[in-house]
């Protein structure tokens, strides 16, 4: 879903995408024989309370804690994406994609 809303918000990019063209995405890449879904599990609330430990999980941080949580979870040590604001979780190495590698 962060991407459903990233996608299609007209403050981040001048010509979003619609709503279904977004979902196509999502659907595209739930097709790829390696992708899965993970979610919330039973130990969710632990793992919530250890991966925002030290980080001031408060305003627009709150969906990107629901989503290290959820990787801490899933044993996910490695994320890539641009959003800088995983850097505050200490158990993931952030990677940025759109930056060249040496």
């Amino acid at each position: 879903m962060a991407y459903q809303r990233i996608a299609t918000h007209h403050a981040i990019f001048a010509k979003p995408l619609s709503p279904r063209v977004a979902w196509a995405n999502v659907e595209k890449l739930l097709a790829l024989p390696r992708t899965r879904v993970v979610t919330e599990t039973e130990t969710y609330p632990d793992d919530y309370r250890q991966a925002t430990a030290g980080v001031n999980a408060a305003g627009n941080l709150v969906p990107d804690a629901h989503i290290a949580a959820i990787l801490r979870e899933h044993g996910v040590r490695r994320l890539y994406t641009a959003d800088t604001d995983f850097r505050q979780f200490d158990f993931l190495e952030v990677v940025n994609p759109l930056l060249a590698r040496k």
